[in-house]
């Protein structure tokens, strides 16, 4: 009975002004109710501070939420890493090419984007073997033909340009969306020919064991990207027609034509 009387006491909790005495506002509660009040209050906090982790920066500064946020930093500074290398890149391949149309670099000073470790290995890559001299002078007799569209008692040479690969052409040229060269998918094993005569000024060893190429022609400037084999060096003169790489399996060849500085569709002056 006594436990029973005790459930049955209320207690009465009141606010009242201080001055005057009167009372503002009261409850009466048995300790069942304190209890369930008190559990009631503590969950409606439990959910006030859920939705603050959730909804709010505070998340950042705890254990689980901070280490994403970090995972989340480094990705995007390598994105702008990256995209700050590849714009520099860019850059210098536009000066490069400013400095060749103009004139400005001579064939025994082009420098080339790699590092050194690069450059040593582009050298022993493009060292002749006995082998590989044979190999050259097979492609070299070859385009034997090709070389007697130039009158030679007359050193008149014909305005055609040559195709540089025999292949099927899977890119073409949008100059209005800054793409300045075409791809053409071609055999393994077909040689790149110079489309005019003129001077290999440029051979550079690119990040993805391919070449990169350009002649100087009188007033054109030709470029191959993703060429294999390289068999020519800078400083050679080359003919129109004649070989001086070879392409690199499975990838399409990438070629570009400049004219006065000035890019042209390969398509339209190129019979393909």
């Amino acid at each position: 009975m006594s436990g029973l009387h005790h459930h049955r006491i209320k207690r009465r909790i009141s606010i009242v002004d201080e001055q005057t005495l009167r009372e503002l506002w009261h409850v009466r509660l048995s300790p069942l109710g304190a209890v369930s009040l008190l559990v009631l209050l503590f969950v409606l906090a439990l959910g006030l501070l859920s939705l603050l982790i959730v909804y709010t920066p505070v998340r950042n500064i705890l254990p689980g939420y901070s280490a994403d946020m970090r995972q989340q930093l480094v990705v995007q500074t390598s994105r702008i890493d990256s995209l700050g290398s590849s714009l520099e890149v860019q850059r210098r391949y536009l000066d490069i090419i400013r400095e060749v149309t103009a004139g400005q670099v001579q064939s025994d000073t082009v420098q080339t984007l790699d590092s050194l470790q690069l450059i040593m290995r582009e050298q022993l890559l493009i060292a002749k073997s006995e082998a590989t001299e044979e190999f050259v002078a097979q492609y070299e007799q070859k385009e034997k033909d090709n070389l007697q569209l130039f009158d030679i008692q007359n050193t008149i040479p014909v305005v055609t340009l040559f195709r540089p690969v025999h292949g099927v052409v899977t890119e073409h040229y949008a100059a209005q969306e800054g793409q300045y060269h075409i791809l053409v998918a071609t055999p393994d094993k077909e040689n790149v020919s110079s489309v005019l005569a003129g001077t290999l000024v440029y051979v550079n060893h690119e990040l993805n064991d391919t070449y990169t190429l350009i002649v100087q022609h009188a007033n054109y400037m030709s470029i191959y990207r993703n060429a294999g084999r390289v068999l020519k060096r800078v400083g050679d003169v080359v003919q129109a027609g004649e070989s001086i790489a070879m392409v690199n399996n499975g990838m399409p060849l990438g070629f570009e034509l400049w004219k006065d500085g000035e890019p042209v569709n390969p398509e339209e002056v190129i019979v393909w």
